[in-house]
């Protein structure tokens, strides 16, 4: 009970009023293309200025936000939609159904319960007798929230339901010489990375287990994102890492890097071009060269345009996934990509009375 408790009250009246109480959800209507949302001594400012101002990285956190809302309410109207279907299959009303299968069967909170929540809270100056209350109300409300959502999912196990509201994306291009994976798979993760994170290293083995698990499915492509002012080396492993693409072995140059991250001056990356049987002195000419420093701001002017405010940073066919995340988060947003590629039109018809 101590886990999450001091998130528990924060979190109640929303579920509680998105979950049974018939959700009605206004989004501000935009503003048409060209209209102005303000005009200063008579010149106008658009919207499409504003949203310039926001920068990239706040306005896909305020898209995903949008999305993630739109997404809760759209959950629990579809909850709502089987719960009734299943009342009036039963012939009774969905408030007597929900009384009948859920609300009966959940227990009022221990007097444990409530303790640990109470101790959870860490406030200070406060009795538990005082709010004993107070806190056993809210613990019931909360466990009715979760046995009704319960209730609504495992209904909805035994009906076809296609979420078709899509999360925002953005279109990225990509190099289709340094891609891993089938390259005709339909969802694509493109990394924005840095040889010297230690983040993005510690995601290499988590991108590897989702080539392996949708094989054939899932292709990754690789972006530099040389976060130059913290890690000194980084341009310069990438800049060597096209070098040995010219050789064909860009993918083996990358996992050399990341399987040490602590050698990277350019004598390990010479020492690297040998162990993997590289031609020496060709690499050697590269990497003095220079020649890859365009293409690798390139790929940083893409990734920060696109959102990317430090590294790891993915785009799984277009959707950003910030940071170095569990392999559960990945398969969440490309089994819903997938779900999309794989649903077919269902006949649509209005609901009866």
């Amino acid at each position: 009970m101590h886990t999450g408790n001091r998130k528990l009250m924060k979190n109640l009246l929303l579920n509680l009023s998105l979950l049974w109480v018939f959700p009605l959800v206004f989004f501000g209507q935009a503003t048409p293309a060209g209209d102005a949302v303000a005009i200063v001594a008579g010149q106008p400012i658009s919207e499409q200025e504003v949203l310039d101002a926001l920068g990239p990285q706040q306005l896909t956190q305020l898209r995903t936000q949008e999305y993630e809302l739109k997404n809760k309410a759209l959950e629990s109207v579809i909850r709502h939609r089987i719960v009734e279907m299943e009342a009036k299959r039963r012939n009774i009303s969905p408030e007597k159904l929900i009384e009948q299968e859920v609300d009966s069967k959940v227990a009022d909170p221990t007097e444990g319960e409530i303790e640990a929540y109470f101790l959870g809270q860490n406030r200070t100056g406060v009795r538990l007798e005082d709010v004993k209350d107070q806190y056993r109300n809210a613990l019931k409300q909360f466990k009715l929230v979760k046995a009704r959502q319960a209730f609504a999912d495992s209904l909805r196990a035994n009906i076809e339901v296609a979420v078709l509201l899509r999360p925002p994306s953005i279109d990225i291009a990509f190099d289709p010489a340094r891609v891993k994976g089938d390259p005709k798979a339909p969802v694509t993760i493109v990394e924005f990375s840095d040889y010297q994170c230690p983040y993005c290293k510690k995601t290499e083995s988590v991108l590897s287990s989702l080539l392996a698990k949708y094989d054939g499915r899932v292709k990754l492509a690789y972006m530099d994102f040389p976060l130059r002012e913290i890690h000194p080396r980084a341009e310069s492993a990438a800049k060597a890492s096209r070098c040995a693409g010219e050789q064909g072995k860009f993918w083996e140059f990358h996992d050399s890097l990341f399987a040490d991250t602590s050698k990277l001056e350019d004598a390990d990356l010479i020492a690297r071009a040998k162990t993997l049987g590289l031609r020496e002195e060709p690499f050697r000419a590269c990497v003095a060269s220079g020649k890859f420093k365009a293409s690798v701001d390139a790929d940083r002017e893409a990734g920060t345009k696109a959102g990317v405010g430090g590294t790891p940073g993915f785009f799984i066919n277009g959707v950003f996934l910030n940071g170095a995340q569990s392999q559960a988060e990945f398969e969440k947003v490309i089994d819903t990509q997938l779900s999309f590629i794989d649903h077919r039109s269902i006949p649509l018809s209005p609901p009866k009375d």
